[in-house]
């Protein structure tokens, strides 16, 4: 494989912090919140509502606020986010709360932008392989989560990481998001078997989206559970005021009760 600064054997294994929060380190990351940032008090009633949830309830601090502001929609009449605006109701929110805070970036033009207002960009599936934005990405200096694109190979999704890594940016991390296979009853499979795969042969952290694969929301739980036992450097998941009402990803999002159950759970059980 040519694309080696990714693996293991080539460097230390990568961890680094934004703000207060370790990503690659030994307590796992949670990143948390809408999959469309729909307008500020949504995004700012979210980030006080995760605040309480894991940082006044349980002292975690090791969270992430997430939040789409440009979104990738398999329709062209589906909602397409409030672009730039959103992304200062974000930052605003995140302030609040004292939490960093993360959106995606599907468009180069549009990196230089993002890159003033949040801690980390990530990118979708959809944009694993749009070259011209990882490159755009490695400049800019911030962090990238990547996501795995449904139908990549790990050496594919490697390469990608790669653009990265050669553009002199170090603070990457992998997220799996799932697989298109023959299960018809969540919207992706879960691939969770990249987990130690990845952890044996890249340096860099993987995270595990679980709400993507999911599809509805009350499978979110068990993924989460099951990316944390199977050693994930940490999990991205959406959460929602009123989830039946979302503009987007309606079906997967976690009401804020069901959020703190969620969390109860992994904190008991030690995975968080």
């Amino acid at each position: 494989m040519e694309c080696r600064r990714v693996l293991r054997e080539t460097g230390e294994p990568v961890r680094f912090r934004v703000r207060d929060v370790e990503i690659g380190g030994e307590t796992p990351v949670v990143i948390v919140g809408p999959c469309s940032i729909e307008d500020r008090d949504m995004i700012i009633e979210t980030a006080e509502a995760i605040k309480r949830i894991f940082v006044d309830k349980h002292g975690f601090r090791n969270v992430v606020i997430r939040g789409g502001a440009w979104k990738p929609r398999t329709s062209p009449y589906s909602f397409q986010g409030h672009g730039a605006r959103a992304l200062e109701w974000l930052r605003e929110a995140g302030d609040k709360v004292g939490l960093p805070v993360a959106t995606e970036v599907m468009d180069p033009r549009d990196v230089a932008t993002a890159a003033e207002y949040v801690d980390i960009i990530w990118v979708g599936a959809r944009n694993m392989q749009n070259t011209p934005l990882l490159r755009e990405l490695a400049k800019a200096g911030k962090p990238v989560l990547l996501k795995r694109h449904f139908g990549a190979t790990i050496n594919e999704w490697l390469c990608s990481a790669e653009y990265l890594l050669a553009g002199g940016l170090e603070e990457v991390a992998l997220v799996e998001r799932g697989t298109r296979g023959f299960n018809e009853y969540a919207r992706f499979s879960l691939d969770i078997t990249v987990v130690p795969i990845i952890k044996e042969i890249s340096r860099l952290p993987v995270i595990v989206d679980v709400s993507h694969p999911a599809g509805k929301r009350s499978l979110v739980p068990p993924l989460a559970r099951a990316a944390l036992a199977a050693g994930a450097h940490g999990i991205m998941m959406e959460v929602h005021p009123s989830p039946d009402k979302a503009l987007s990803d309606s079906k997967q999002q976690l009401p804020f009760k069901m959020l703190e159950e969620l969390v109860d759970q992994l904190r008991g059980a030690g995975l968080i």
